[in-house]
């Protein structure tokens, strides 16, 4: 694996590409593993679908998607959706065994599944699980793995050009996974954007067989806890989100971002530097190295929006910042930019909503 801050002169390219050891010949076509668990894909596996659609079509090959599970009719009715999400195949496997997930035998699977029909991308969500999953596989291949990346693409040689945030966010690296195959990535929910849905559009399904021993496995699941009965914050798919940042100079004014985002039936979080003073817990961190989010609205009361928060928030379809400097770099990026001390303006935002909302109630 190698980084590629700036491109190699043509004829370095070009023997470059001519230097690939021969048994990449063979490896062809853009895969997804598809997070598919008690009956639902995780939204990421089809943000993924369309992203791998771009890159399939940039290498003229197939896009294809994996599922994986204990029921077989359910992963077939999956399917369709992975079709109509954009996949010219579906590679299925079902077994017992990976009923619930367990790093072990879905690991196996899906080395076995990789080294039969040899693709050569593989991309995966950055979830729980995805990152569980994609270091193991990559581990078990003598793979590269690029994680957390906010853009992919394919260079002038036909390799994966992944690229992501370093030093904190401050840097942007493209990396290549050059003498190794499959090329491997994981994204973030978020990141990218849902493909639009092809009602009808069907494909093909390659059934694979597991071969798996339940006394071969030595984790058990003794329990699921679902993540909705936690009460850690759901940000990445919050139609609007409100978030607080140094601006608001202590943790007692969060309850300002709190109340604004409970009026408007959003979700509340913070920038980096709020975290890092124990201000706010981890899992509400927004940005590249918390969680990238892509709501309707996105309102950022006092926070100056360097590149690590920018690109988790830039999917947003309005962004509408609060900050007492014009010259922040937010103000770059915003639709709506609203020159203002947060801590004031966030109570009487507030209290005009309530007004409009209360008004609304009883004219209903």
């Amino acid at each position: 694996m190698s980084t590629a801050p700036t491109p190699a002169p043509a004829a370095g390219r070009a023997s470059m590409k001519k230097e690939l050891p021969e048994r990449f010949k063979s490896y062809k076509h853009v895969w997804v593993f598809i997070e598919f668990e008690h009956g639902q894909i995780h939204p990421v596996s089809l943000e993924l679908l369309g992203e791998g659609r771009k890159l399939a079509d940039k290498l003229n090959c197939e896009l294809a998607g994996v599922l994986l599970g204990g029921d077989k009719a359910q992963l077939q009715e999956a399917a369709v959706s992975v079709w109509e999400h954009g996949a010219d195949l579906v590679y299925i496997c079902a077994d017992p065994i990976l009923t619930h997930y367990r790093n072990e035998p879905y690991t196996r699977v899906m080395t076995d599944l990789t080294n039969t029909y040899q693709p050569e991308i593989m991309l995966l969500g950055a979830t729980v699980m995805g990152r569980d999953l994609a270091g193991a596989v990559a581990t078990t291949l003598l793979t590269g793995l690029t994680a957390d990346c906010t853009e992919l693409a394919i260079d002038d040689e036909g390799s994966l050009a992944a690229t992501r945030p370093t030093f904190g966010g401050s840097l942007l690296c493209t990396i290549h996974t050059l003498n190794f195959r499959p090329q491997m990535a994981t994204i973030r929910p978020r990141v990218m954007a849902m493909p639009a849905r092809t009602t009808g559009r069907r494909g093909r399904t390659i059934e694979h067989k597991a071969g798996l021993n339940e006394l071969d496995i030595i984790t058990k699941v003794l329990r699921f806890l679902p993540d909705r009965d936690s009460k850690k914050a759901q940000l990445a798919y919050a139609d609007i989100v409100v978030a607080g940042g140094s601006g608001l100079r202590s943790p007692e004014n969060l309850q300002h971002v709190r109340e604004l985002a409970a009026a408007l039936g959003g979700e509340w979080g913070c920038s980096r530097p709020l975290v890092q003073k124990g201000w706010v817990e981890a899992d509400r961190q927004i940005g590249q190295t918390g969680k990238t989010i892509r709501p309707k609205l996105y309102i950022a009361a006092g926070i100056s929006g360097a590149i690590q928060h920018r690109v988790g928030v830039e999917g947003a379809d309005t962004i509408v910042a609060i900050n007492t400097d014009p010259n922040a770099p937010i103000m770059d990026f915003a639709h709506l930019a609203v020159i203002a001390d947060a801590t004031e303006f966030l109570p009487a935002l507030t209290a005009a909503f309530n007004r409009r909302l209360s008004v609304n109630r009883l004219a209903g």
